[in-house]
């Protein structure tokens, strides 16, 4: 008999609804025994009120809550077993309580789940396939309107039948060469009608699967947010200017040079699409070992970022630390440079002659961060920023967008065996072989959805999941 497994659904913390779930073939005889004056006949789909016990057969049975209950008949759940969800108020002991008494209940194997079970049941039971499973995980750690659009679009199954009818193109292939394989009417040479025909069948599911791979860049971006780095000289105004994107004093500001010591970091959501803003240390020549850690600190962020946002102090001419830092910025391999020429308030003695002369085609806004002018000067550069990384053309409601570690790498595998399936046949090699490439490409799109996964990458996938999905 398979076991009934129950756990608390929602996040820890006071709210006002809690929920406590259960899946498995003793989901009737639970609310039996947790709701008093339960029917005898439950009514699937139904919502009962009634008060939540530790055993309603006992004439004393001692009230925990009053809530909700909510049989689900099997197949018609999210597990496609029975299932049973108590909707009790959202504390932390009531909702302990309820677990307790469906744990110390004694009917037969009825157990804590782990993590991710719920959901790894309604893949087993055909409720959804692989992909479809991780983006539930993505829906709930979503951080941004774009990472929750891809999600929910995964979840409903777009990516799945992506990867399904990619699948089916290159059945048709791997169909074409057994029939070669197994009616050898003649040899085949690079010139050959049927290579040529097998070869652009593969181009095409090879550009197909390129398609896919080409959106990774953004679901990066969707899944860890842009990483925007604030860099300058010290006092130029970076810390003012984060503080001025986010809303909020969330980074120290003096007018002493060098009070940034390390990066900081904070998240924010751009247009819907997330932003991590990290402010540095400012880069000039120093001797205190404090700051020079910072310094270098500064250094490996600006290495790793998506965007620099340079703030240069536009109220007093370029220095050599100025111009140190304008050739430091200039040596990236990053074309996304944005250059902020602040304390216009306080006089120009900056050019933008002067900093493209350094700099050739970065993007360069004129602002002051004192008073009103940071709410102007924050408004300028988000909108900056969503313009040179072309943020707005993303689509996440029309278009499959990559963000899963585990389907990129499925992906790029499917996408070098393909190809290696088409230079073997342009070289003249047997077909027997390049079919053999083809089919590990078939394997790979398959294991994103779920077909010939071992229990170990399910175990690996759901115990990413929390208590209760």
């Amino acid at each position: 008999m398979a076991d009934t497994i129950a756990a608390i659904s929602t996040a820890p913390g006071e709210g006002g609804i809690g929920i406590v779930r259960v899946s498995g073939p003793e989901s009737a005889g639970l609310m039996k025994r947790l709701m008093l004056s339960c029917p005898d006949e439950i009514e699937p789909r139904h919502a009962y009120l009634g008060k939540i016990v530790k055993d309603s057969s006992r004439s004393d049975a001692e009230i925990i809550d009053e809530g909700i209950f909510l049989y689900m008949k099997a197949p018609a759940s999210y597990t496609g077993e029975d299932m049973l969800e108590i909707q009790g108020h959202g504390s932390n002991v009531s909702l302990k309580a309820i677990l307790a008494a469906i744990l110390d209940s004694g009917l037969p194997d009825v157990r804590m789940a782990d993590p991710g079970e719920f959901t790894k049941l309604a893949f087993l039971n055909g409720k959804m396939d692989l992909s479809q499973a991780e983006a539930v995980i993505d829906i709930i750690k979503a951080k941004s309107d774009l990472s929750l659009e891809i999600a929910e679009g995964q979840r409903a199954g777009r990516l799945s039948e992506n990867i399904k009818n990619i699948r089916e193109e290159l059945l048709d292939v791997l169909a074409e060469m057994a029939v070669d394989i197994d009616y050898p009417d003649e040899d085949y040479d690079d010139d050959s009608g049927a290579y040529g025909k097998i070869i652009d069948q593969l181009r095409w599911v090879h550009s197909d699967v390129e398609d896919l791979l080409d959106t990774v860049s953004i679901g990066r971006i969707a899944r860890e947010g842009v990483r925007a780095v604030i860099a300058g000289k010290p006092n130029a105004g970076k810390s003012s200017l984060m503080n001025a994107i986010l809303g909020e004093g969330r980074v120290i500001v003096t007018d002493v040079p060098g009070t940034t010591r390390d990066t900081v970091e904070e998240s924010a959501s751009l247009g819907g699409v997330p932003i991590v803003l990290v402010d540095t240390a400012g880069l000039r020549d120093s001797d205190d070992k404090v700051e020079k850690i910072g310094i270098e600190r500064t250094t490996q962020a600006i290495a790793g970022a998506d965007l620099v946002i340079l703030v240069i102090d536009g109220s007093q001419a370029l220095d050599d630390d100025d111009r140190k830092v304008l050739s430091y910025i200039g040596n990236m391999s990053t074309d996304h440079i944005l250059v902020v020429i602040n304390k216009e308030d306080l006089g120009r003695s900056v050019s933008e002659e002067a900093v493209l002369e350094k700099l050739p085609r970065v993007r360069i806004i004129s602002t002051s961060l004192i008073g009103k002018g940071a709410i102007d000067a924050a408004k300028k550069v988000t909108e900056a920023i969503g313009e040179m990384l072309d943020l707005g053309s993303i689509n996440a409601r029309e278009t499959n967008i990559v963000t899963n570690e585990r389907h990129v790498h499925l992906l790029r595998k499917a996408s070098v065996e393909i190809d290696e399936a088409i230079s073997m046949l342009q070289n003249g090699e047997p077909i027997e072989v390049a079919e053999l490439s083809a089919h590990y490409a078939y394997e790979a799109l398959g294991k994103i959805i779920g077909e010939e996964v071992g229990e170990e990458i399910l175990n690996t996938v759901f115990s990413k999941f929390c208590l209760g999905k």
